[in-house]
């Protein structure tokens, strides 16, 4: 099993915005892809991050995933329509295999 994890700095006073929008992310992959994402916030250290965690079966399933949600038009829409909440460069995606 493959766990991937993104976690995301937020700007100072866009905290709520982003939150939201990782929902609405979070609901936009399960109905349109099925695939269950948690959406996860500190409860220690940098309070000013978002991340989102999926499992994936392999990690050819994750690259199929992958592959399909960028070439969705959609999944583009939300993204970019959330720039504003996230700082540029501060995006740090991590792939771990459970065990």
């Amino acid at each position: 099993m493959i766990a991937f994890v993104r976690v995301a700095c937020v700007k100072p006073g866009k905290q709520v915005a982003a939150m939201t929008f990782a929902k609405e992310i979070s609901a936009f992959l399960k109905s349109s892809y099925h695939l269950d994402v948690e959406v996860l916030r500190p409860v220690g250290g940098n309070p000013q991050r978002i991340a989102w965690s999926t499992r994936h079966a392999d990690m050819a399933a994750m690259e199929t995933f992958t592959t399909k949600m960028l070439a969705d038009p959609k999944y583009w829409e939300l993204a970019n329509g959330a720039s504003e909440c996230f700082i540029a460069g501060a995006l740090r995606d991590e792939i771990w295999q459970t065990t």
